[in-house]
């Protein structure tokens, strides 16, 4: 009984103190393309979503899975943002493209808060909504150190 009660109270207390752990981001960061890895604790990879930020502009275009995409991006008073997107109209390929594209349009709309994290052994950020989590990867190449490392390409 006591070993059920420390383990829920740990838990509790891991689910409570990660949000403290991401860490906020500065819109300049966020230029260039991200691929969505994983929408509400799934490995989405296969929808090939792909989200390219333009803060200067705060423009975001990509792709959701199934069709192209295009919006201006908001900021609100509470460090929140939100983007009606637009899109063209092409079928979905496969149930995972229309369950992705579904969602990140949702989660776009209803507004979202951007973090720095790393999750699944990866550097990426956290688009998190009332109703979905969304954690992308960085595409391309990035320079440092006057070195150029690969990131991720397709």
């Amino acid at each position: 009984m006591l070993k059920k009660y420390i383990l829920s109270l740990g838990v509790l207390l891991i689910y409570f103190t990660l949000p403290l752990l991401a860490k906020p981001i500065d819109m300049h960061t966020l230029q260039g393309s991200w691929h969505l890895r994983a929408m509400d604790g799934m490995e989405v990879r296969k929808a090939r979503a792909i989200l390219d930020f333009k803060p200067k502009q705060m423009m975001v275009h990509g792709f959701d899975g199934c069709n192209r995409i295009n919006g201006k991006l908001t900021k609100n008073d509470d460090n929140t943002f939100k983007a009606m997107l637009i899109s063209t109209r092409m079928a979905c390929r496969q149930k995972v493209h229309s369950w992705v594209s579904q969602r990140l349009h949702q989660t776009m709309s209803e507004g979202f808060t951007i973090t720095k994290e790393h999750q699944y052994n990866i550097d990426g950020i956290t688009l998190k909504s009332a109703t979905h989590t969304l954690f992308f990867k960085k595409m391309g190449k990035e320079s440092k150190n006057n070195t150029v490392t690969e990131i991720e390409s397709y």
